[in-house]
């Protein structure tokens, strides 16, 4: 046996096959739902497995995942590790021209998609020369829908054989994961599979000493006992999400999905299901919750939640002391990682309104000198890296990967996006992504530190920040600003003082533009490109987007 997820889940599935694995809620809020052991999500992955390998796609070969959170989208991850085929997630708000980017950059062979996108997959696959397969998850379209030549999800399970069967595994074997990020084209992060189970899933123990040969995973399981439920609530096409299910089936536990984010529903899955963790991405995910709290679902019993985690966007101080005032016994987790380079570290809890994210980080993160590669010296900023167990690579882009992965000292190491600095303790703090870095008038301005102190404002909902061309500074520092329903107007004035308090001049916003509602992907990341072009095609609350002047100071 060797550190392959598929081998890893069946040595768990054989020590508690008959405990509750996965549970769907499929349309929350009707009562509809599925509820599977161990054992019969095992036999589920295998049919799923064993039709993708009598259709003729072999081990090492892609298969999309273009599908909403449910059973058949872990269904597919793991028939597709069963089989040695790389599952592949497809973000599926995606249109046309990006699915068929992804589809041939993948290179897909085989495609389970749900029925809803019928229309943008019968467009796109003619576009990706070797898609030869797909399988239509739910019913056909209305009359009048295009759907692609496909196979039902439900005849290609009663075709495939629930047992096992299949070849021997490897640690080798890739999982890849395609991450979009704020700016460019999306990219395949070709991960080893033993490599993300260490890196991304914690060696079968996130907060606990790894273990140390593959077996012993299942007899951790089997010593203990159950109880824990794991509630991943971002769509499960984010690797966030994904690597959330794995980490609670390495326990033998039980994972909670929704097919979308509903937040009173999810409250009240909470409340029924005794879910203990729950994981979303930052405050555009947990403030809706709060909001639920505080309303409608005011009293919802949540005596059994252990943990609130997130990871993607960092939780706002402010939304983290309305959240702790309305549940003081939860454990607010800010955790840090990437597709690039699994789990970082957890911010420290020291950290006051409007300043920045200080990471506790694990023993293999380094801030290092993006050229040299050497470690930066305390206080100087540099970029964030990580050795050992980290990627391959980019899949089908050998000059991207020369620039973010690297070898030094007999180890392999990636360069992250996000600029750091770390002090005498060995305490680091994230200045923010370098591509989002705002340069007003020589002075760098990274957009998290200003969109924690706008969120701290009474009347600020949700915020990001970005920069737009000054002819007089080169940027200047834009606030996009979603308020507080039934709050007043907000002028760029209050906005500066409010700010002034708690960030240096060079940083307050020069511009405000309010809009009635932060763009964001669906699983809370912030959405930059769209809140630059708001940003300069917008006004100011005082005046034109042509004001100019010093900053403020």
């Amino acid at each position: 046996m060797e550190y392959n997820l598929a081998d890893l889940f069946e040595s768990v599935v054989d020590v508690v096959p008959d405990r509750e694995a996965l549970v769907h809620l499929d349309h929350p809020g009707t009562g509809a739902e599925r509820r599977l052991t161990y054992a019969r999500l095992d036999a589920a992955a295998n049919r799923v497995g064993h039709h993708l390998l009598d259709a003729g796609i072999g081990p090492g070969e892609h298969v999309g995942l273009h599908l909403y959170n449910g059973v058949e989208y872990l269904q597919t991850v793991l028939g597709c590790l069963k089989a040695r085929i790389v599952p592949v997630n497809v973000n599926y708000r995606y249109v046309e021209d990006e699915l068929a980017y992804l589809y041939r950059d993948a290179d897909l062979v085989g495609l389970v998609f749900d029925a809803e996108f019928s229309a943008r997959v019968a467009a796109a696959a003619p576009r990706a020369g070797r898609l030869r397969h797909l399988v239509r998850v739910g019913t056909p379209q209305p009359d009048g829908v295009r759907e692609p030549d496909c196979v039902a999800f439900t005849d290609a399970e009663a075709a495939g054989s629930p047992e096992r069967g299949f070849p021997a595994r490897s640690a080798d074997d890739l999982f890849i994961i395609y991450t979009g990020g704020t700016t460019g084209m999306p990219k395949g992060v070709m991960w080893r599979q033993e490599d993300l189970f260490f890196a991304g899933l914690g060696g079968g123990a996130p907060t606990g000493e790894p273990v140390g040969r593959p077996e012993e995973l299942a007899e951790r399981v089997a010593a203990g006992g159950d109880g824990i439920t794991f509630f991943p609530t971002p769509p499960l096409m984010h690797g966030t999400s994904t690597l959330t299910a794995f980490i609670g089936f390495h326990f033998g536990q039980r994972v909670v999905l929704h097919r979308g984010f509903a937040p009173r529903e999810v409250l009240r899955t909470v409340e029924r299901e005794r879910v203990t963790s729950v994981s979303l991405v930052g405050d555009a995910m947990l403030r809706p919750l709060i909001d639920a709290l505080n309303g409608p679902l005011k009293g919802t019993d949540l005596s059994s939640l252990f943990s609130v985690s997130s990871s993607g966007a960092v939780l706002s101080d402010a939304v983290r002391a309305e959240f702790t005032a309305l549940a003081p016994h939860v454990t607010l987790l800010n955790n840090f990682g990437s597709s690039e380079s699994g789990f970082n570290g957890t911010a420290t809890d020291d950290a006051g309104a409007g300043s920045r994210f200080r990471l506790r980080v694990n023993a293999r993160t380094r801030v290092v000198d993006p050229v040299t590669h050497a470690p930066v010296a305390v206080g100087e900023p540099g970029r964030l890296a990580q050795r050992g167990h980290v990627p391959l690579g980019y899949y089908n882009d050998p000059a991207k990967t020369a620039e973010t992965f690297f070898r030094k000292d007999g180890e392999r190491w990636v360069l992250l996006g996000d600029m750091a600095t770390v002090d005498e303790d060995g305490v680091v703090t994230v200045l923010g992504r370098g591509s989002q870095c705002i340069n007003t008038g020589g002075e760098k301005v990274y957009p998290e530190e200003v969109e924690q102190a706008l969120k701290a404002h009474p009347d600020v909902y949700d915020a990001l920040v970005a920069g737009v061309p000054d002819a007089v500074w080169g940027h200047r520092v834009a606030a996009v600003v979603q308020l507080r329903e039934g709050a007043a107007p907000l002028s760029l004035g209050e906005v500066q003082g409010h700010c002034r308090v708690r960030l240096a001049g060079y940083k307050v916003p020069r511009q405000l533009v309010v809009t009635d509602r932060i763009r964001r992907s669906p699983s809370g990341k912030a959405d930059y490109r769209w809140a630059r072009a708001v940003a300069a095609g917008g006004g100011t609350a005082d005046g034109p987007a042509g004001f100019r002047g010093p900053p403020p100071g």
